[in-house]
C-alpha cells in the first residue's frame, strides 16, 4: 500500500499549519503503515514571485497523477489580476478538477462549544457554480460594471451540479443517520433554487431509506443555534454553504477547529475551513487542527474508494488523537483560550498518535 500527496503550503500561516499537518501524517504513517509519500511545491505568493504565477502549470500537471492534495490557506486578495499572474488557487482547482462537492463535518467539543444541544452534522455545499461569479463563465467574469454605478453578478446553478452535489450528500447520509435536509431560497430564487430543489428531490428517490427535509436558509441558520441535533446532513448551493458550514464551526467550537475537503469522482484535495490569516503569520502560534482534520477526511476518502482500511483507521486515528489534546485546556492554542504554539500543540498530538500505536506484525 502506498498513496502519494502532492501538497501545497499556500501563503500566511499556510506554511506553518501544513508542516504541522504533515508532521501529523508521519506519524500516523509510522504508527499504521501507509507507505506514505510527500511531494511539495510552491503556489500562491512564493510562486508568484518565482515563476509569475500563483498556480504554475507544472503544479497543476501533478494533481491527476497524486492520490490527494493537501492545499494550504492562500491569501488571494493579495494576488494581482489574472492577467498579471493572479489565480486563487482554490477555486481553479475546484473547477479545473471537478470538484463539486465540498464537505464539512461540524461537530461539538465539549466546552469550546456555545451550543445548548449538542452538534453532529456534515454540511455538503456545492463548489463550482452558484453565487461564485470568478467560476460561472467559460470566458470572462461573471461580475461587472456597466457604469461606475451598476454592479452586476451572476449566479449559475446547473441540474448537473445540483445533482451531483445532491448525490455526495445522499451517499454520505446513507453512512450516518439517514436524514439530509436540503437548503434553499426558493421563495425568492424561484427559477436557481426550484431546480436546485428538482434534482435533490429526483435523487431523493433512489434513496428510499433516507428522509428528506426542505428548509430556508434563513431559517437554517437560525436552526443551527437552537437545535443544532436536529441535523445530520445538510446539502445546499455554494454560499449558502460557505456561510452556513463557518456559522456551524465557530457554533461548535471555532472555525480554526472544521475539517474541508473537496471532493470529485477521482481527485479530492484536503484544505482548512479558514483563511490564510497573515496578521499572525510567523509567530508560531496558528492552530493547526482544520488543516489536520481536512487530511484526515483525505486518507478517509482515499480509503473508501480503494477498501484500505488502514487509511480510514488512520483517520480515525488523527480525529481521537486531536480530541484528545484538545479536551485538556493546557493543550490549546492561543485561539482557543490556551498557550501552545503551533509546534508545541502538535508535539502533543504526535505523542498522542504514537501513545495509541497498535502492535505490528
Amino acid at each position: 500500500m502506498a498513496m502519494q500527496l502532492l501538497v501545497l503550503p499556500g501563503d500566511g500561516i499556510g506554511p506553518e499549519i501544513t508542516a504541522a499537518t504533515l508532521r501529523v501524517l508521519e506519524a500516523v504513517d509510522d504508527v499504521h503503515g501507509l507507505g506514505l509519500r510527500m511531494e511539495t511545491e510552491d503556489i500562491g505568493l512564493a510562486s508568484l514571485a518565482t515563476e509569475g504565477t500563483t498556480l504554475p502549470q507544472h503544479v497543476l500537471d501533478r494533481v491527476p497523477a497524486a492520490d490527494g492534495v493537501i492545499l494550504g490557506p492562500v491569501s488571494h486578495y493579495e494576488y494581482p489580476p489574472r492577467a498579471e499572474g493572479g489565480i486563487n488557487p482554490s477555486a481553479e482547482l475546484r473547477v479545473r478538477f471537478e470538484l463539486f462537492a465540498n464537505v464539512r463535518p461540524c461537530r461539538s467539543r465539549g466546552d469550546l462549544s456555545v451550543l445548548r444541544a449538542p452538534m453532529d452534522l456534515v454540511i455538503v455545499r456545492e463548489n463550482t457554480e452558484g453565487f461564485y461569479s470568478d467560476r460561472n463563465m467559460y470566458a470572462g467574469s461573471g461580475e461587472f460594471m456597466p457604469d461606475p454605478d451598476q454592479a452586476f453578478s451572476l449566479r449559475k446553478i446547473t441540474a448537473r451540479g445540483c445533482e451531483r452535489v445532491a448525490r455526495a450528500a445522499f451517499e454520505l447520509a446513507a453512512r450516518r443517520r439517514k436524514k439530509v435536509t436540503a437548503v434553499h431560497k426558493a421563495n425568492v430564487l424561484k427559477l436557481s433554487d426550484g431546480l436546485f430543489l428538482r434534482e435533490v428531490r429526483r435523487v431523493a428517490e433512489e434513496f428510499p431509506g433516507i428522509r428528506l427535509d426542505e428548509l430556508i436558509v434563513d431559517a437554517a441558520a437560525a436552526a443551527l443555534v437552537r437545535r443544532p441535533d436536529d441535523f445530520d446532513v445538510l446539502v445546499t448551493t455554494n454560499m449558502f454553504g460557505d456561510i452556513l458550514s463557518d456559522e456551524a464551526a465557530e457554533l461548535s467550537g471555532s472555525l480554526g477547529l472544521g475539517g474541508s475537503l473537496n471532493a470529485g469522482h477521482d481527485i479530492a484535495v484536503a484544505q482548512a475551513q479558514h483563511g490564510s490569516a497573515p496578521d499572525i503569520a510567523g509567530r508560531g502560534v496558528a492552530n493547526p487542527v482544520s488543516l489536520v482534520l481536512s487530511a484526515a477526511m483525505l486518507l478517509d476518502w482515499r480509503g473508501r474508494r480503494s477498501g484500505e482500511t488502514a487509511l480510514t483507521a488512520a483517520a480515525s486515528a488523527i480525529e481521537s488523537a486531536v480530541d484528545r489534546v484538545l479536551d485538556d485546556p493546557a493543550s490549546r492554542t492561543p485561539d482557543l483560550g490556551g498557550r501552545l504554539g503551533t509546534t508545541e500543540f502538535t508535539d502533543r498530538v504526535v505523542a498522542a498518535l504514537r501513545g495509541a500505536a497498535p502492535e505490528r506484525t
